[in-house]
């Protein structure tokens, strides 16, 4: 049995949603608390519990994010239990946090359980738990690991070119192909629905410019994990973002990374059949991750994804609802 630990520039038009009269920040910070003792709070509908610690490596979630969760939408206040895969990486960590904020709980397979200590601090269980396992190694994901699991958000991921991050057989065929069956695999077929994160160009490895970032096979390896989760019969919705920007934000405790903001890059893009060449947000994909999971349109489709200069949807439900229908009419 696995053991659960607590711990407390140039795009093709698609669809874009008008701009607000109003910029909000994705997230902020609040004031600390005093470290003198442990406090319980109650902020934007998400029950949080500090701990004061001297050691560094306890940070604990004291800062929510201020666009407010409409408590009329299925995310807000959830019976969900969402598996983060890859929740410690740049897109994942902004994931947990507002899986965190709309009172989510999560369920987060890592590698290395201390830095999930170190970027989200002591969560009640309730909250956040974390399992150890490995996707590239079959042989981790143990059944237990799975039990009570609705939805699933894979981010996984590794870098398209050599480099250190490639040590310990952290490349793109071990990663983003052997992970990704290895992890679908193992799901049980009670789960709602699948999120996985990819790339656009996936489906273009032989074409300028996606030929040079396919040199060492990262979209076609992407385009195979794509493929096995269509043919696995379980829900899915795939998410393609640009190159992302905005972070990584991995050597931040959570503190620090619900200040990012997605700067004047907060308008989206939303299109279909692998046609937009472009950037995108981390932050922006997070949330698209987020509220695919509850948009039953989107089920058994993939969504290419960008950020340009404007004021976009934020986490309003129906605005996303509305990106992610208009780019099916195109």
């Amino acid at each position: 049995m696995a053991a659960i630990l607590s711990f407390a520039p140039l795009s093709v038009p698609s669809t874009t949603y008008p701009k607000p009269s109003l910029r909000i920040p994705l997230f902020t910070s609040l004031p600390l608390p005093s470290s003198s003792s442990s406090s319980y709070g109650l902020t934007s509908s998400f029950l949080v519990r500090n701990e004061a610690s001297s050691s560094p490596s306890s940070s604990p979630i004291q800062a929510l994010a201020e666009e407010a969760v409409d408590d009329s939408s299925p995310l807000a206040s959830s019976s969900k239990l969402v598996l983060v895969v890859g929740g410690t990486g740049g897109v994942g960590q902004l994931v947990v946090a507002s899986l965190l904020k709309r009172n989510i709980k999560s369920r987060l397979l890592l590698r290395d359980l201390e830095k999930a200590t170190k970027l989200f601090g002591k969560q009640d269980e309730d909250s956040l738990q974390v399992v150890k396992g490995d996707t590239r190694n079959a042989e981790d994901l143990d059944p237990s690991m799975f039990e009570g699991v609705t939805h699933v958000i894979c981010c996984t991921g590794t870098t398209a070119f050599p480099s250190q991050r490639w040590n310990g057989e952290n490349t793109p065929d071990k990663v983003d192909w052997e992970g990704v069956r290895n992890l679908i695999s193992a799901l049980p077929s009670s789960v709602e629905r699948v999120v996985l994160v990819s790339s656009v160009g996936v489906t273009k490895p032989n074409e300028l410019p996606w030929s040079i970032m396919n040199l060492f096979g990262v979209l076609k390896y992407k385009k195979m994990g794509e493929d096995f989760l269509r043919e696995s019969g379980l829900p899915f919705t795939i998410i393609r973002p640009g190159r992302l920007t905005d972070g990584p934000y991995t050597s931040y405790d959570l503190n620090t990374l619900l200040k990012a903001t997605a700067g004047e890059r907060r308008a989206v893009v939303i299109g279909q059949g692998d046609k937009l060449v472009g950037e995108v947000s981390r932050l922006v994909v997070a949330e698209a991750c987020i509220q695919a999971l509850d948009i039953e349109f989107t089920q058994g489709k993939a969504y290419e994804i960008n950020s340009v200069k404007g004021d976009g949807p934020g986490s309003d439900p129906q605005k996303w609802r509305e990106l992610f229908k208009v780019a099916e009419s195109k």
